[in-house]
């Protein structure tokens, strides 16, 4: 799967494990920034992982915060985005079972690097159930 991923100057030190996990997983990695600990703007880097999730260059995004909140506030505002601000497993995977989450949120100051990888671990491996959930989709 091909994977965006994004961080503010608060994320960069998180994105740094989450990158050699997804390539280790056999994932493809577009790496959209920032690449500095110098202060910038979230919403930039949250435009450019959800463009790549709309226009299907990628199949999903990550994208990381100071606490993932603001992330996930700019990425739910695109059309055909479903965000979600993951800080343990069982929202991780039901984001994907049931919500068919396409962008994944998280705050490095609120999970540590290990908990961090065991949240994408489980986020890109768990598949959407469909059924029911679908049609909740369909809704909105």
């Amino acid at each position: 799967m091909k994977i965006a991923i994004g961080c503010d100057h608060g994320g960069i030190s998180l994105k740094g494990e989450i990158v050699p996990l997804l390539q280790e997983l056999g994932h493809v990695v577009d790496d959209k920034g920032c690449f500095a600990t110098e202060s910038v703007d979230y919403p930039d880097f949250a435009k450019a992982v959800c463009a790549q999730v709309q226009n299907g260059s990628c199949e999903r995004g990550i994208l990381i915060c100071g606490t993932g909140v603001g992330m996930s506030m700019v990425a739910n505002r695109f059309e055909g985005i479903r965000a979600a601000l993951c800080n343990e497993l069982f929202t991780a995977r039901m984001s994907r079972e049931h919500n068919d989450a396409n962008v994944l949120c998280m705050g490095a100051r609120v999970v540590g690097p290990g908990l961090a990888v065991e949240i994408v671990r489980e986020w890109v491996s768990t598949e959407f159930a469909g059924g029911r959930h679908q049609r909740r989709i369909d809704m909105f």
